[in-house]
């Protein structure tokens, strides 16, 4: 038995509006993988070449899909190429919106080219149910087969580098700006009992959330404390922190000494600044 329809594009473009309702109302990213993963690999070239090979002749199944993956590949990195100059940028809103149009545009270009021929000309996917191997020759099987593998073997190791991805390197970042958030005017000459002010910036790069405390010290001497302040991976802060200069001396050094999830010792070598203290 063969069953033969020519409206597989409309499946394809629901799985898409299941994708985005997913993106948007569902937190679990589960079903974005298992969606997501056709929607930028396969059905931007299968919309494209449905567009440009309407007709049944001319190209094969097996060089359909091939070529659906080939040209998906091409037309997300050209997609992702202009963004990149647009003002919305590269971002989760800005490439679901745009595949989004692009597989839907071209799916009506198919489907308008399409209707204009004979209906025995059109392409169409067809499934067979019958015996195994029928019909087929023995080269057409193996070349099915290694397509087939190929492309499961692909899917398989794109959703465990989505599903699982591999973490970077781990460090923070840790500095000291002048008052005005330069790194210019850092102060260096203070009356005893008068406060210095500059700006100290944290950034995580720990893959974690991390509790960060800030200590300062003048000559070994505890001056000020900062904490905690929580940063998820990627998140910054800054913000201005003080000491006071409480003995007269030359070359006094000024430590700012960084803490991570309160432990003992801290995490990066201190920063330092030498001031000049008079009566």
């Amino acid at each position: 038995m063969k069953i033969r329809t020519t409206n597989e594009l409309l499946p394809v473009n629901l799985l898409i509006m299941v994708l985005v309702a997913a993106i948007i109302f569902s937190p679990s990213n589960v079903l974005r993988i298992i969606l997501g993963i056709p929607f930028v690999l396969f059905f931007p070239g299968y919309a494209l070449t449905a567009a440009l090979f309407p007709r049944r002749e001319g190209v094969s199944g097996i060089e359909r899909v091939a070529l659906s993956f080939g040209m998906s590949i091409a037309v997300v990195a050209l997609i992702g190429l202009i963004l990149n100059y647009t003002p919305w940028g590269i971002r989760l809103e800005s490439i679901l919106c745009s595949l989004v149009s692009f597989i839907l545009i071209l799916s009506i270009i198919a489907w308008v080219r399409r209707k204009k021929l004979p209906k025995q000309e059109r392409f169409g996917v067809e499934f067979r149910l019958g015996l195994p191997g029928g019909g087929i020759g023995a080269w057409d099987k193996v070349l099915s087969v290694i397509l087939v593998l190929a492309i499961l073997g692909a899917l398989g190791m794109m959703g465990y580098a989505v599903a699982k991805p591999k973490v970077g390197e781990r460090f923070t970042e840790f500095g000291i700006l002048g008052p005005e958030g330069k790194l210019e005017n850092y102060p260096s000459e203070l009356m005893v009992g008068e406060e210095g002010k500059v700006m100290v910036y944290i950034v995580n790069h720990e893959h974690e959330t991390v509790a960060y405390q800030i200590e300062v010290r003048i000559g070994k001497v505890k001056n000020n404390e900062v904490g905690l302040i929580v940063l998820e991976h990627g998140e910054a802060w800054e913000e201005e922190v003080s000491f006071v200069a409480e003995v007269a001396g030359d070359n006094q050094k000024v430590e700012f000494l960084l803490y991570k999830n309160r432990e003992v010792g801290p995490c990066l070598e201190p920063l330092r600044l030498l001031i000049n203290v008079i009566e």
